[in-house]
């Protein structure tokens, strides 16, 4: 096999359909990380692979690494399609919005498996949710647990023991994304008020496997808080407010 052909698991973002049967694809995968590729031919009827490479699916790809940005897809094996929540409305929803996490947080060609692996696990649980509670997508607490570990695996797991921004051990009132946590009354200024229920469902979800998300049985008080210290992670650390938690 050439140095520039590679071989490796992947878990495709997002398709963007170009010209007039190709496809760009945004792709995480356990080899290279973040990457993009173009797929030719597969929106063609008589495509070896079109429809294995649609959102939420796993692959194992076979890659050429050209001159440009793209890598170019010569080959594609399905691992699972995740078809379960490729036809239900509320686990797609649920699923766009990690696969968005992914592509916002993670924007270079670098591997990090334990990435790869949390977003492989995540889908694998999606297939089997129901949609009894919460009934939003955005308050969905596997996702809210996958994207608290996404911000983790990032670089920023929220300080929640003692106040972010003065290090005192005083009782914790608010969460701070520019002090990195949890912050006391004397500086909670600018911070995002939470209750002792948001502090419990933050930590109990970074805390437990993503498995266990579910089981944590958060009130929807709690479920707001986490997406509220979630958003505000992702202003103020990356820029970038995600599509998918307000559509």
């Amino acid at each position: 096999m050439s140095s520039r052909t590679l071989t490796t698991d992947a878990v495709v973002l997002r398709s963007i359909r170009f010209s007039e049967a190709d496809c760009v694809l945004h792709l995480y995968t356990l080899g290279k990380g973040r990457i993009g590729a173009i797929a030719k031919g597969v929106r063609k009827t008589r495509s070896r692979f079109g429809a294995r490479l649609e959102p939420l699916s796993h692959v194992e790809l076979l890659l050429h690494e050209g001159r440009g940005d793209l890598h170019t897809v010569r080959g594609a094996q399905l691992v699972r399609s995740h078809d379960r929540s490729r036809t239900d409305p509320y686990r797609l929803a649920v699923g766009h919005i990690g696969l968005e996490a992914v592509l916002r947080l993670f924007v270079e060609e670098e591997a990090q498996p334990p990435a790869f692996h949390a977003l492989a696990r995540f889908l694998d649980l999606l297939d089997d949710v129901d949609a009894a509670l919460p009934a939003q997508p955005a308050l969905e607490p596997l996702v809210l647990s996958f994207q608290l570990k996404l911000l983790w695996l990032s670089g920023y797991l929220p300080h929640l023991t003692s106040c972010a921004a003065c290090g005192e051990a005083r009782p914790l009132v608010g969460f701070s994304a520019r002090a990195g946590g949890a912050v006391c009354r004397d500086c909670a200024s600018d911070a995002l008020p939470l209750s002792e229920a948001g502090f419990r469902g933050i930590a109990a979800l970074l805390e437990r496997p993503l498995a266990g998300a579910r089981e944590a049985g958060l009130g929807e008080d709690a479920l707001r808080q986490c997406l509220r210290v979630i958003e505000r992670s992702y202003e103020e650390h990356g820029g970038f407010r995600l599509r998918t938690l307000s559509a």
